[in-house]
């Protein structure tokens, strides 16, 4: 199963440095906190609209891997971040088998839950790099992170309800 919203984040073209953005937009796409806890300081109740979660081979994450080590299968995770119902952002996480150890198991129960809820609350937790991407008019991001010193890649598309527009 699929989204249109994951079409198009699958598509996002990468800057080679940060655009000449509106400074509203810059700090929405530069944000290191919880994109969550800033879509409920927006006053929202955010929910979770899960596409896709399970084991995937290294060919659905083709666009990932030059910036994650070779595994033989990846935990793939395709979600709608919903506010008060409407989307606002569609995300994409990829994580290598390898990084499912320990407190990272957590990763494969998320369900329905933002990730942002288990990510942010973890001391452990680094930012190697935020990348702004556009596509179809739309803007978008991707990091890759650390838990406990251990990567996984997320990728998120602004829709056009989001306040980052």
């Amino acid at each position: 199963m699929s989204h249109p919203a994951l079409l198009l984040l699958r598509a996002l073209r990468y800057f080679d440095e940060i655009p000449a953005l509106e400074p509203e937009q810059l700090d929405w796409l530069l944000l290191e906190d919880s994109m969550t806890k800033r879509f409920e300081q927006q006053g929202k109740k955010v929910t979770v609209t899960l596409i896709q979660e399970g084991f995937v081979t290294p060919d659905a994450v083709a666009d990932e891997l030059p910036l994650l080590p070779k595994e033989a299968r990846y935990w793939l995770r395709e979600i709608l971040l919903c506010a008060d119902g409407e989307p606002w952002l569609a995300g994409r996480t990829v994580v290598p088998e390898s990084t499912l150890t320990g407190p990272e198991m957590a990763l494969q129960q998320m369900g329905k839950t933002p990730l942002g809820r288990y990510l942010f609350t973890s001391s452990e937790l680094t930012r190697d790099f935020i990348a702004i991407g556009h596509e179809a008019g739309l803007l978008g991001r991707r990091s890759r992170l650390r838990l406990s010193g251990k990567p996984l890649m997320l990728t998120e598309l602004f829709l056009p309800a989001s306040p980052l527009y």
